[in-house]
């Protein structure tokens, strides 16, 4: 017998950055169901949610190709870019507006902290 998902609490995030790894990683087991069985957190929102705001955000005009480009680059590595590495230096810039653009767009639907 599963407990519905209303019974479970609900984690909003912590910062942008957490949402976007939490959305990256989520929708690389979009289909495994069981990690959202076991959890006994629920997030704010889902993974369309999240993608239908990244869109909305680049369609405005308020992400470019250069930040989505950063953000996918290093969402796959799992962090950000470090500014103490010569050939990330121009990545963090992008990543810090980036991830601003998110996080006010994000603090707004009351998804992060």
């Amino acid at each position: 017998m599963t407990q519905s998902l209303a019974n479970y609490a609900t984690e909003k995030f912590q910062s942008p950055e957490q949402l976007w790894f939490w959305f990256l990683y989520s929708k690389s087991v979009r289909n495994d169901f069981s990690y959202r069985r076991h959890s006994q957190t629920r997030r704010p929102c889902e993974i369309l949610d999240v993608e239908t705001l990244i869109t909305k955000l680049y369609l405005c005009g308020k992400l470019t190709d250069d930040d989505l480009s950063v953000m996918k680059k290093f969402g796959d590595k799992k962090r950000a870019p470090h500014q103490h590495i010569w050939c990330e230096n121009y990545a963090v810039t992008i990543w810090a507006h980036a991830m601003n653009v998110l996080g006010v767009a994000a603090q707004e639907r009351g998804w992060i902290d």
